[in-house]
Parts: C-alpha cells; structure tokens; sequence
C-alpha cells in the first residue's frame, strides 16, 4: 500500500520550488539504485540517516535495507570520514507521483520534480544514534569493492 507521504534526506537545501529528478550516484550500479530520479523513503529515520551521509566530510557511506518480522530495518555505515556540516534537511514530499522500485522495497522513485509539503533543518548531532562507524573489516571490504571504483 502506497503511503500518503515519502521522506528524502539532503544536506543541501533545495534551490527553486521542486526536488529535480537526478541521476543516482550508486556505487554499486544496480538497475533500481541508477535511475533518474527523486529517491524517497517512507521512513523517516532511513531519510534523515542519508541526509546525514550526504554531509560534507563524509568520504564512504552505505546504507543497507531490509525488512525483520516483518519490521523496516537499516543499517547506517560511513566507511571514511565524518559528517562536517551541522545542519542538514528532511523533506516531506505528496507520494503520488512515486513508484515503489524495486517493487516491494523500502525505496521510492519519482522521474518528475516534486514539491515538498515541509522542509525541515535538523541538526546533524541530534540524529548521529542513526549511524554508525564501520568496523575495521568493513572498511577493508569497502576499500576492496568500491573505493576503487570512485577513482
């Protein structure tokens, strides 16, 4: 069932009255992660955990989703660096526009720019229990499979 409302994380404020479809920055290039689109979430917390990824200083992230007992989970990782910004941005946005992709995820996509219904500037430091650091082997792995790939 398609929620009312769908959630996007910035850390930029958007210019201009619309969130404008753009092409996903994916490492992992999957079909449903490389589209053109506006990316939403129907959790806030999945949302305000990338808003907090995308931050300045922020060198390696990965977000993983997936569902417990029928429950949303997720797993906030940054590989390298650290959030330098102190202020980042929730949007609210109308969901009518956005298709689930793929079908049965967590993840929304919309091809056509979007209005929020509320923008919020929330503080970097009162969400940080949504992410974590990456262990040491993490981050190897990570090294591994997808720091070379930014080069």
């Amino acid at each position: 069932m398609k929620p009312k409302f769908v959630y996007h994380g910035s850390a930029k404020k958007i210019i201009g009255e619309k969130l404008i479809p753009k092409k996903a920055k994916d490492l992992a290039q999957t079909v449903d992660n490389s589209q053109t689109g506006v990316y939403a979430s129907e959790f806030k917390d999945e949302s305000i955990a990338m808003g907090i990824l995308k931050n300045k200083g922020v060198k390696g992230s990965s977000i993983d989703r997936g569902r417990h007992n029928g429950m949303p989970t997720m797993d906030a990782v940054i590989y390298h660096g650290f959030p330098k910004q102190n202020y980042f941005y929730l949007y609210t946005l109308p969901s009518e526009n956005f298709v689930n992709r793929p079908k049965g995820s967590l993840q929304w996509i919309s091809t056509k720019p979007v209005k929020p219904e509320k923008v919020e500037k929330l503080s970097v430091k009162d969400y940080l229990h949504l992410i974590r650091r990456a262990t040491k082997k993490e981050i190897g792995d990570w090294d591994k499979n997808y720091n070379n790939k930014k080069k």
